[in-house]
């Protein structure tokens, strides 16, 4: 069984003991040496997180690219920390059939996170060290929060318990703005709420368990819960919860940094915006929906955790790569068990490589059209390559040699016009509307003429010998 984490604290000591963790002892400004030491992570070759034991005009420390790097990604599953991409993948892959895995609810006296309690002059200002992650924000962001909401026509129902990652822009000491976009499974809830005017509980976990935050932003159905797939990616160890203050079907990870809780205020909408986001741009100002926060809860002495977007690749590539990728290939497989591998790890799967055995003639755009309907891809699934089952999708430079070794443009080359896009794709215009383009880079099959096929280089039976030898020989001249 794998390691599993109880919190972020548990997690920085593995990534310390790694060598993938530095601790930065003098007093810095939040701006810009926060976000600038996000940038340089991202530029270097380890990309380490980085925890700020003192901030200026703060109380407590912050720590940034704690999801970063490959290296960091793996430990976080309890792998070591050199394994490869494709391995991580498929670990992923192996752990995502456990789900689900009930999650333990923690009675409130055990629960990390309700050391502190705030109920009065609330202040966000004061338990949270804010800055503004790039210069030309409009403010400052919580980029990292697990976001907790319940179906308003089934408050009880744990299954459509929702645990996701919105960017959330605080307005005043106690008034936070959140980008709930039509494809998110909270705009489903609070379009509920809204339709009789009543507000949305909501709570806000900042600083969790490695993996808490990393099935936040993963999309899974609708109906299934997200503390139960952490249990699954923790390779069967229950993740630990406890219940909200304020809200009985509300339930927070029991262990989280800060949790803020209070509710969206129903038909309220005002300027959110401007914000560094993925896509590598900066998004548009628009009206997006307020909370009030009613009640904090902390830790003694909590860590606010916080998420670096740049241009990529940054934290926010390496978090949503794999957690994209792994259920879009479920998804996928589930209906065309002839795909292999899909990776979506490019700007949050806008762009996507599917690997796929051919059937017949034609047969791999199938798997472009089912990625399309997807709820994901729907919304997100702009380029969609197809390689052959041969050619690793996370490799790649063999996805270019396909691209061009297999692309006849004039029959290849597919574009769908007037489709649903992703809002923050910069060149989405309008926003939220998009043509798709397809390239099939696989080879030719019957019925499908193949004028002119070719044998392809296969490797020598021994290469996997001598590639463990070289690599021992290195591994011992480097000591």
């Amino acid at each position: 069984m794998a390691k599993a984490y109880k919190d972020l604290r548990e997690f920085l000591a593995t990534l310390e003991k790694e060598g993938q963790l530095v601790k930065i002892k003098e007093e810095v400004n939040p701006e810009p040496s926060i976000g600038a030491a996000g940038r340089a992570c991202a530029n270097m070759k380890s990309k380490p997180a980085v925890l700020f034991e003192k901030v200026k005009g703060y109380k407590y420390s912050v720590v940034t690219n704690v999801h970063g790097s490959w290296q960091n990604h793996a430990l976080m599953l309890g792998m070591p920390k050199d394994a490869t991409i494709k391995e991580q993948f498929f670990e992923l892959n192996r752990r995502w059939d456990k789900f689900p895995v009930p999650p333990v609810v923690v009675p409130r006296e055990k629960a990390a996170c309700k050391e502190n309690t705030i109920t009065e002059n609330i202040n966000l200002f004061e338990v949270l060290p804010l800055y503004r992650i790039n210069d030309q924000d409009g403010g400052f962001f919580l980029s990292k929060a697990s976001v907790i909401t319940a179906d308003p026509e089934f408050p009880n129902d744990s299954n459509k318990l929702n645990v996701g990652t919105y960017r959330i822009q605080v307005k005043d000491v106690d008034r936070v703005g959140i980008q709930a976009l039509p494809f998110h499974d909270i705009a489903i809830q609070l379009a509920k709420a809204e339709a009789v005017n009543e507000p949305l509980p909501i709570a806000i976990a900042l600083g969790n368990a490695p993996l808490v935050t990393f099935m936040a932003s993963t999309p899974v159905s609708y109906i299934q819960n997200e503390y139960e797939f952490v249990g699954a990616l923790q390779d069967g160890v229950p993740t630990e919860i406890t219940k909200a203050d304020t809200a009985d079907n509300l339930y927070v990870p029991a262990h989280a940094e800060v949790v803020l809780e209070g509710y969206i205020m129903p038909r309220v909408r005002t300027c959110e915006g401007p914000f560094g986001e993925f896509p590598g741009s900066y998004s548009g100002a628009r009206l997006q929906c307020e909370i009030k926060i009613t009640r904090i809860t902390h830790r003694n002495n909590p860590i606010f955790e916080n998420l670096y977007l740049g241009m990529p690749w940054t934290e926010i590539d390496y978090l949503m790569a794999l957690n994209t990728s792994v259920p879009m290939y479920k998804q996928l497989k589930e209906t065309i068990p002839e795909v292999q591998a899909v990776n979506s790890m490019y700007t949050h799967g806008i762009g996507e490589i599917i690997s796929v055995k051919s059937r017949y003639g034609g047969f791999a755009k199938s798997a472009a059209f089912r990625m399309l309907c997807t709820t994901h891809g729907t919304a997100y699934a702009k380029i969609i390559i197809l390689v052959d089952e041969f050619v690793d999708p996370f490799d790649l430079d063999q996805v270019m040699w396909a691209l061009t070794t297999r692309v006849k443009p004039s029959k290849d080359v597919t574009v769908i016009q007037n489709c649903a896009g992703m809002p923050l794709d910069p060149s989405s215009n309008p926003a939220g509307m998009h043509d798709k383009l397809i390239i099939d880079a696989t080879t030719p099959v019957a019925p499908e003429p193949n004028p002119r096929s070719v044998e392809l280089l296969k490797p020598s039976p021994e290469t996997p010998k001598w590639e463990e030898i070289i690599k021992n020989l290195m591994a011992a001249s480097a000591k």
